[in-house]
């Protein structure tokens, strides 16, 4: 079944801006009314900047840690800022990760600007990195982007994809977006570096612990906790009534729920006909920006094409454990010297389901 995750913008200085997005269907007696109830609201601003912002805050982010903060105090502006207290210390150090994802969101904000004739421009870090990420000024006149028109129905599927190659006219269409891999041996290759650096973080107890604790497990948890990973429905009900489902059994190496999750994971690494990257010849701040607003469209484009994209960040990370398998990472994505900035697997999802959304948040500054 399908639902929405609330996402609403707490401004800087008070306020909130809330997601643009239509209320979907949920198990019914397990709906986590507060954490939907803001979306039948959302959407509705005269002002350009908080409409636009609606959607951008639709944008994927690692951990689903919503990092974004906004000041509107000055006309036909918007000083965008990345909350660091939403930092991924273990999995993700530098920062890249998190850089990434707020490029996702100003990407979306000026799709969504563009479809009501409002360009944006963006001075990025004009303050250096530890200052505001983006200074988005507004102005009038602006051709639509006709991939807005997929922003919401675009999602992250986190589900095995069906057994069905990607057909070669559409990896074709989705090369202008970012690197398409199908060939067998590479993919047969990308699937065991997939599994094998999965198991490195779940391994690694401060990277695995690092996203135990921002599980979000049934409806109270998630009504309460906009941000995190979301396990909702009614198995993870369940399971988390039974016990057999909890951030204490996740972090038990020899619980059934640790090893039903194992399983999981395995099976929907291994279902996987073709994958995507995004890779930048060198990786300044700036290049990950860059990156991040390839990779929604590239996302979006996926949704365009009726395929099903899911980032798949752990051979990337940045930490010791996983130091050989991001070597290999860029062995068998990049040139040498480049950097793969986003990996993705892509295929056909289930055409049952989708990917839930639950609540989201981020602030505004003085609004």
């Amino acid at each position: 079944m399908k639902s929405n995750r609330r996402k609403f913008l707490k401004i800087l200085g008070g306020g909130t801006v809330l997601a643009a997005a239509t209320a979907g269907t949920f198990l019914s007696t397990r709906t986590p009314e507060k954490a939907l109830a803001p979306w039948e609201m959302a959407g509705n601003y005269k002002d350009v900047r908080k409409w636009a912002l609606s959607y951008a805050l639709l944008a994927p982010n690692p951990h689903n840690r919503q990092p974004w903060q906004v000041d509107l105090s000055i006309a036909d502006q918007v000083t965008i800022y990345r909350d660091r207290s939403k930092d991924l210390p273990h999995t993700d150090p530098f920062e890249r990760q998190l850089t990434i994802g707020m490029g996702c969101f100003l990407e979306l904000l000026s799709m969504a600007a563009s479809n009501v004739n409002h360009t944006v421009t963006y001075d990025l870090f004009p303050e250096g990195e530890d200052g505001p990420i983006a200074i988005a000024k507004f102005s009038q006149g602006a051709k639509a982007d006709p991939l807005f028109d997929q922003v919401m129905q675009r999602r992250s599927c986190k589900e095995p994809f069906l057994d069905k190659p990607v057909p070669v006219e559409l990896a074709k269409q989705l090369s202008d977006y970012g690197n398409v891999i199908t060939d067998a041996d590479q993919v047969a290759a990308l699937k065991k570096l997939s599994w094998d650096a999965w198991m490195v973080e779940a391994q690694t107890p401060r990277a695995w612990k690092e996203s135990i604790d921002l599980m979000r497990i049934g409806k109270a948890e998630i009504n309460a906790n906009p941000d995190g990973i979301d396990l909702g429905g009614p198995l993870m009900a369940t399971l988390k009534l039974v016990g057999i489902m909890s951030r204490e059994s996740q972090l038990d190496k020899e619980s059934s729920g640790y090893k039903e999750g194992v399983k999981i994971y395995h099976n929907m690494l291994n279902a996987t006909p073709a994958y995507c990257t995004i890779t930048t010849a060198s990786n300044s701040r700036v290049d990950q920006i860059e990156a991040g607003r390839k990779w929604i469209r590239l996302n979006l484009m996926t949704t365009a094409l009726g395929l099903s994209l899911q980032p798949i960040s752990q051979a990337l990370q940045e930490y010791p454990e996983m130091a050989e398998h991001y070597t290999q990472a860029h062995q068998l994505l990049a040139q040498p010297g480049h950097t793969v900035q986003m990996f993705g697997r892509l295929g056909y999802g289930p055409s049952i389901a989708r990917t839930p959304r639950w609540p989201l948040e981020a602030k505004i500054i003085n609004g």
